[in-house]
């Protein structure tokens, strides 16, 4: 009876290790893209990849005070152009401050949808409507307003409706609900 004990418990050991073993290797089997210093896994939805990000912390930040967790976790898809931290130090000078307080909500929430197209838009399929637009795209954002998408060189740009001018840094981070194109500049409605 002790040796059969032994044997099931080895055996409950051995099937977590492969458990966890398989666990492992599907992570390992997942192409991963680098973003702000972690792997971001496309089995995640875009807050789970987002909040691990060292250079999307007042994104994170942003998300949260408007509300918009539980968009960007359900099933979308979406197609998020997510500003660095850098991009947002680039406004000025108490703008985020600002934006993030409760009476900003309406305001901060505008301005974070106006990043988001809905549905998944890969860069390649944004540059097929640019070849198809002569030079240019034109997309609907969540916010209702539209985002102008160009190329300069083999670099794929947007330009918002103040005439700001974001760089895509890296783009097809795929997610479980769409895909992140990071931009080093906050578009504004």
């Amino acid at each position: 009876m002790y040796t059969r004990s032994k044997l099931a418990v080895v055996g409950m050991i051995a099937l977590s290790f492969a458990f966890s073993g398989n666990v492992a290797a599907q992570k390992m089997k997942e192409k991963t893209v680098m973003v702000g210093g972690a792997p971001m896994y496309p089995s995640k939805n875009i807050v789970e990849n987002a909040v691990n990000s060292k250079d999307h912390t007042t994104l994170v930040a942003a998300v949260k005070a408007a509300g918009l967790v539980e968009t960007l976790q359900s099933a979308g898809p979406f197609t998020v152009f997510a500003p660095t931290d850098a991009a947002f130090a680039k406004l000025p000078a108490g703008t985020v401050e600002t934006l993030v307080k409760p009476e900003n909500k309406e305001m901060l929430t505008k301005i974070l949808t106006y990043h988001v197209l809905p549905g998944k838009y890969s860069a390649k399929q944004v540059m097929a409507a640019i070849k198809a637009g002569n030079g240019k795209a034109m997309m609907k954002t969540v916010a209702g307003e539209e985002l102008t998408f160009w190329m300069k060189g083999k670099d794929l740009y947007v330009t918002d409706a103040k005439g700001n001018k974001a760089k895509v840094t890296i783009a097809d981070v795929n997610q479980s609900n769409g895909v992140i194109h990071v931009i080093d500049t906050v578009l504004l409605p």
